[in-house]
């Protein structure tokens, strides 16, 4: 590619790039402004008087680390417990043949057509029966076992499919079993389609929304979507950079994530294609 051609595309990447840049550059910047500054007109891209007080409000008005260390831990638990269970599953359909594998594989995916508003409560008639309402589990278990994590199953099950049965039949010639051929072979291949799997559900799950506000009512247990609901003044209105401030501290361990993990993701969304 000519040094003219590269500019022009770097160009025009870079002007697709603002769609998706300016609202999060937007959200970052307010939450420095004062109230007063955020209706200005015409309105300005940089703060004119940078202040920190929204984001000192945003812990003053309401238990917001507590709340924070709430949903990180969730989403940490729920992401590890969706891995193995997608894992496993996963690999069982696409490489162990039973009868009704086919079957029971389209059984499973059936779990992505229900609304999550249609089982919402006679799960939460379950969970009041159990005594686990206000608490974290339904958070936790919900979707681990639910809607998530047979997406997770979809895409860990098209991966495996992919791989060669020779790396297989070489583990069974080196005496591995059937675990010890998905611990040692398959599951170390599949790095990519983990880190899509990890980056998708610690995102469902840091974003979810209707199970928190249904299951928990005690605000030192509340998570990250329903604390950012909380910021509004005497008379029901929002406060606007206080609740900018807060949506971009909620913002950052997923954009840190992403980061970290981008080469993953795209690969794993490439390699878990419809085959098979």
């Amino acid at each position: 590619m000519s040094p003219r051609l590269k500019v022009l595309l770097y160009g025009v990447l870079l002007v697709c790039c603002v769609p998706f840049v300016f609202p999060i550059w937007w959200m970052a910047t307010t939450s420095l402004k004062p109230l007063s500054e955020i209706f200005a007109f015409p309105p300005s891209l940089l703060p004119g008087s940078p202040t920190l007080d929204a984001y000192r409000q945003v812990f003053e008005l309401q238990p917001f680390g507590r709340q924070y260390l709430n949903s990180l831990y969730i989403a940490a638990v729920v992401t590890l417990g969706t891995l193995a269970v997608s894992a496993l599953a996963g690999y069982a359909f696409a490489r162990i043949r039973f009868r009704g594998a086919g079957v029971v594989f389209m059984i499973v995916l059936t779990g992505l057509l229900v609304p999550n508003e249609v089982t919402i409560i006679p799960l939460y008639r379950m969970f009041d029966t159990l005594g686990l309402v206000d608490t974290h589990w339904p958070l936790i278990l919900i979707p681990m076992l639910g809607a998530p994590s047979v997406l997770a199953t979809f895409i860990m099950r098209q991966f495996f499919i992919t791989l060669p049965a020779e790396l297989e039949e070489a583990g069974r010639v080196d005496g591995l079993g059937r675990f010890g051929l998905f611990w040692r072979v398959c599951l170390p291949l599949a790095r990519p389609a983990i880190g899509a799997v990890a980056i998708f559900t610690f995102l469902h799950s840091w974003n979810l929304y209707l199970e928190p506000i249904v299951f928990l009512s005690s605000k030192s247990k509340f998570t990250i979507p329903q604390a950012l609901t909380q910021y509004v003044d005497a008379y029901g209105g929002p406060m606007w950079n206080t609740q900018l401030a807060a949506a971009t501290l909620s913002a950052l361990p997923v954009l840190i994530i992403f980061v970290l993990a981008q080469r993953q993701f795209v690969e794993g969304l490439a390699q878990t294609g419809l085959k098979g």
